[in-house]
């Protein structure tokens, strides 16, 4: 029966700041460190070990993934990074509180922007602070704007499908460690979970959520450990 993990990045410093953070690249503060480590030592102490880990380009979810595996004594093993597992896009509310964007644009606009389905949030504007066209991690990429949760899942699964589930279909015990959108994609698919539901799908920092899959890859159960 192969096994998956899907671990949320720790606590990011725009985590505990409460600003709307996407594809910008913040670090973990000293609880998400912990919170990373710990996660390590819990999947060492439940027994399980991985062959592969897949993560973002984003230097939150490869950090944490970094200390999760150096407390299994696994810092050896082949990671993937791709920016298919990037956080949703965030687009104009990048590094805004959200606290006070609810304030300035009403609560009832704020909750559209963060858990409807299909609605993105206002674009990015070209050339400002929070413009990522020169980086050079998304060269030959055409960055979004902004992104919807469908958008998110949109670029998800396709990579989950072609570059992860030949992993796994080979046997290969595997670990993602990515972002709460990009997570919510793949918890979307795995429980088939409806477009409804996964707004309201939380996924903790640091909370490795255990995947039993059964040979066709469905999900046979999950938990958090």
């Amino acid at each position: 029966m192969p096994t998956l993990v899907l671990l949320r990045h720790g606590q990011s410093q725009w985590n505990l700041e409460n600003r709307f953070t996407g594809w910008w690249d913040v670090g973990l503060t000293e609880q998400g460190i912990a919170e990373a480590t710990d996660a390590g030592r819990r999947m060492a102490a439940a027994g399980l070990d991985f062959d592969i880990g897949f993560t973002s380009v984003q230097s939150r979810a490869i950090r944490t993934l970094n200390l999760a595996l150096e407390a299994m004594g696994r810092l050896w093993l082949p990671v993937v990074k791709d920016w298919h597992l990037n956080e949703r896009h965030y687009g104009g509310l990048t590094g805004l509180n959200k606290a006070e964007t609810a304030a300035q644009h009403g609560e009832d606009q704020v909750l559209i922007w963060r858990r409807s389905f299909d609605v993105p949030p206002p674009p990015l504007v070209p050339g400002g602070a929070f413009d990522l066209a020169s980086d050079r991690r998304y060269d030959g990429i055409a960055v979004p704007t902004a992104e919807s949760l469908k958008d998110t899942i949109e670029r998800v699964l396709p990579y989950y499908q072609s570059t992860i589930v030949p992993q796994l279909q080979a046997g290969k015990r595997v670990i993602i460690a990515a972002h709460g959108n990009s997570l919510r994609a793949l918890v979307k698919h795995l429980s088939n979970v409806s477009d409804a539901d996964i707004l309201h799908e939380e996924i903790p920092t640091g909370q490795p959520m255990v995947y039993d899959l059964a040979d066709d890859l469905t999900a046979v159960s999950r938990r958090y450990l």
